[in-house]
């Protein structure tokens, strides 16, 4: 058994920390204890260490299952730079980059093998895991593997198939956002032996949760915005309302920019890079923003329009004050937002028959014929699909999701997608064509070498091979390829950086696609369900906010948080005047020692900026107070 100075000399060696965060410690202890652990613990809760420590504080790699591609990028980046040997599976490598990375973990010295969950299906996955050194096989957003989890992906059941390859290897289950329903189904589902279950606290002492029931959320947001220093996130339903709000927020002065999918890769980075170091202070953005995002010091958070769930809007408000000083996350709601909300909830769940639909066209999109496409992945462009055939977007994503959730697909988050080529021609026909044009002779000779199957399906390239094997300069491939396809010998998509559409199954004929009709209509209770639960929470007007998030999610003893807008407004309505008064005779002694801006002045007091506001107007409507010419506020007289 590992000892605990163990532990502490590897977060001290790699990650130059001297101690644990609250919970980090015990998880830890319990998976060297070869106990099955599942963890509970919020969003920036350092959940990445809880598996990261124990590998290497033992022989063996460690395998993470994450559906999160961007963030599995990020995290063996992170890791390689700490000079820890780390690779990542998913649905934009080719055969080759697959078999390569397996190789290390079998042969190499591979501590961490990210993996996306559709992948540990396949053949050769299963027949190399079981050739491998486990020592721990880690979870993330295991939320997923539920059916009644708000993010359900039938690809995370194959984790129970992967446990009897490597039945001595203990498994910690990590999420921010399970219920109670969901964390039974999490330990039944990945058929966890009497498992450690280990939860942290949901509350977050410095967030102050507030809902604005306003007419006008653009006058509301203009006066967090001025009255809350520092940067922030601004979510939006919609990219048109994402760069709408932004376009009126640069009218009124503020240095402010949006995220969406829609935009180029090298666009959303730049973006990214702008507001995560200072130079962007406020970014609207669709919930495409946000995840593996290193941003600390976000000092407000404001959903412009509602979310679906608890579970998400949880996830997103805590982008907010990770560095413990006191943030701030509004909710910003108005009269018709409930109608919009159901109006939302029914477009989730289409007709049985438009699924099916959906499911032929997009078939047809990708080119896959029935019978074929079994674990197989295709550049999907969805906003292209939706536009040429004619269905409205937010219709074709439900479509797919419920796919995905009877196991048919998975469509993958964006990421960088490697070229990919089919022959269009036969043998024979390419034999002519290299005996006539004997200057793509060796080229077309270096790719049937190199891959196999390129005329029966697309199949991923790599250009950098391809030019290393021919000789050729990597702008000389690119031009060859593109010869090829002007000469209809080949189709030639280049790479680019859109979703990955992965064929769990084959394709069907469409009368063959089952949807259980009994799973739809739970699934469409249970996600009634949360949108009753959010609205729930926006309509409060009586419990704490903090203590009602924290019992959503199976934390009853939480106290109340004192900060959010119930808490000050029953504090408020309990003393009267006395804190009027107090709050005036607070404002007096510090604007005597200086003159301050309202956004200094809320600065000072670190609590939810609406009653300074509200008594600041009193004192300046009493002449206690006045404004000179440069916006700052002194005692009058």
């Amino acid at each position: 058994m590992e000892q605990p100075q163990s532990i502490h000399s590897v977060l001290r060696h790699y990650w130059g920390f001297d101690s644990f965060r609250p919970m980090q410690e015990q998880i830890i202890r319990s998976i060297m204890d070869g106990h099955d652990t599942l963890a509970l613990m919020p969003t920036g809760g350092g959940k990445s260490l809880t598996y990261q420590v124990p590998a290497m504080a033992q022989e063996g790699v460690c395998i993470v299952v994450t559906p999160l591609i961007a963030l599995m990028k990020d995290q063996v980046d992170n890791l390689r730079r700490r000079n820890i040997s780390a690779v990542a599976i998913h649905s934009g490598l080719t055969p080759r980059q697959i078999d390569i990375a397996l190789d290390n973990c079998v042969y190499g010295d591979v501590k961490f093998l990210y993996i996306a969950p559709e992948r540990l299906g396949t053949e050769i996955f299963r027949l190399r895991v079981q050739r491998m050194k486990v020592s721990l096989l880690a979870v993330d957003e295991a939320h997923c593997i539920s059916q009644w989890g708000y993010d359900f992906r039938p690809s995370y059941l194959r984790i129970a198939e992967i446990r009897t390859l490597i039945p001595s290897t203990p498994i910690l289950a990590l999420t921010a956002s399970a219920t109670k329903v969901v964390e039974e189904d999490i330990i039944d589902k990945l058929a966890m032996a009497e498992p450690a279950i280990l939860r942290s606290s949901f509350a977050r002492s410095n967030l102050s949760y507030s809902v604005r029931d306003v007419e006008d959320k653009n006058e509301q947001l203009m006066r967090i915005i001025s009255n809350v220093p520092g940067s922030g996130i601004v979510y939006v339903r919609t990219r048109e309302g994402a760069e709408k709000i932004t376009a009126w927020l640069q009218q009124q002065g503020e240095s402010a920019d949006y995220y969406h999918g829609g935009l180029p890769n090298a666009e959303r980075s730049l973006r990214q890079d702008d507001w995560t170091e200072g130079r962007t202070r406020i970014m609207v953005a669709t919930n495409a923003f946000g995840m593996g995002i290193d941003k600390a010091d976000v000092r407000f958070v404001v959903h412009y329009t509602m979310c679906d769930s608890l579970e998400s809007y949880y996830q997103e408000a805590g982008r907010a004050g990770r560095d413990g000083r006191r943030s701030y996350a509004v909710l910003l709601t108005s009269s018709n937002d409930e109608q919009r909300v159901v109006k939302r909830f029914e477009s989730e769940f289409p007709p049985l028959d438009e699924i099916k639909s959906i499911y032929e066209k997009v078939c047809n999109y990708v080119q896959v014929a029935i019978g074929d496409g079994l674990q197989s992945s295709f550049v999907f462009n969805i906003h292209d699909f939706a536009a040429r055939e004619h269905i409205f977007i937010g219709k074709v994503q439900s479509a797919l999701k419920i796919l995905q959730q009877n196991g048919y697909l998975t469509l993958t988050e964006e990421l960088e997608n490697p070229a990919r080529i089919i022959f269009c021609v036969s043998r024979d026909d390419l034999y002519k064509i290299r005996v006539e044009r004997n200057d793509l002779d060796h080229f077309l000779r270096i790719i049937l070498r190199m891959y196999n199957g390129v005329f029966t399906e697309f199949r991923a390239i790599d250009e950098r091979e391809i030019a290393i094997m021919s000789g050729y300069t990597l702008d000389h491939v690119k031009e060859l390829l593109k010869r090829l396809w002007q000469m209809r010998v080949i189709r030639y998509i280049p790479s680019n950086r859109s979703p990955m559409l992965f064929f769990n199954e084959e394709r069907l004929p469409t009368e063959d696609i089952y949807i259980a009709p009994e799973s739809y209509r739970l699934r469409k209770e249970m996600m009634h369900e949360r949108f009753s639960k959010m609205l729930e929470y926006a309509a409060e007007q009586e419990q704490c906010r903090s203590q009602m998030l924290s019992a959503y999610f199976g934390d009853t003893e939480a106290k109340e948080c004192g900060i959010c807008d119930i808490c000050i407004a029953r504090r408020k309505s309990s003393k009267g005047v006395v804190v009027e008064e107090d709050l005036q005779a607070q404002i007096l002694a510090k604007l005597s020692e200086q003159a301050l801006s309202v956004r200094d002045l809320i600065a000072e007091f670190r609590c939810d900026p609406q009653p300074i506001l509200d008594t600041l107007k009193e004192m300046h409507e009493k002449g206690i107070i006045q404004t000179n010419n440069d916006g700052l506020m002194t005692p009058k007289g």
